[in-house]
């Protein structure tokens, strides 16, 4: 089994394409480790903010096959492929980590560079792996959020609950 971290956002129907896409998720691989919820800006267009959150998966497929069941639960869930890169999305599943896998496979670049560019990437990996270690930095995800110009970009958890438990709350 391959341990994979996952980033998760919405900012259309947020609440609703964020259960979904978890369902989905656990539907594919079962135990899912999920981290709090977090509401941003958009970044690199005008928008509503997003909903993002970050989940460690367990799986056997390959990263081409992963990303083929990611893109075709984005697809069930409204997703426009053809839409501008920086637009309003029902659901965006990225890989940020496949295992400690460094490179490009079927054009996934891994690990995914946003997680060190953004806020909203960084800060849900580094609640749910902080001990792991970039593959690349070699440091663990809590040091580099510790590290963070938090400055940069502001986030903020927020109240949500998936399948009857609190997922996270808002501060």
């Amino acid at each position: 089994m391959t341990s994979v971290y996952l980033s998760l956002g919405s900012n259309i129907d947020r609440h609703r394409h964020i259960k979904a896409g978890l369902d989905a998720l656990a539907e594919q691989f079962g135990d899912l480790t999920v981290s709090s919820v977090f509401e941003s800006e958009a970044v690199g267009f005008s928008g509503n903010n997003f909903l993002n959150l970050a989940v460690g998966i367990d799986t056997d497929l390959s990263v081409a096959e992963l990303s083929e069941q990611l893109k075709g639960i984005e697809a069930a869930h409204g997703r426009e492929r053809q839409a501008p890169k920086f637009s309003s999305r029902t659901l965006d599943i990225d890989i940020l980590t496949y295992d400690d896998w460094v490179g490009e496979q079927a054009g996934v670049r891994l690990p995914r560079p946003e997680i060190i560019q953004n806020a909203f990437v960084l800060q849900p990996l580094a609640e749910i792996a902080p001990d792991q270690k970039h593959p690349e930095l070699n440091l663990s995800y809590a040091e580099l959020w510790r590290r963070y110009d938090k400055t940069t970009q502001i986030l903020w958890p927020v109240d949500f609950h998936w399948r009857g438990q609190q997922v996270s709350v808002a501060k």
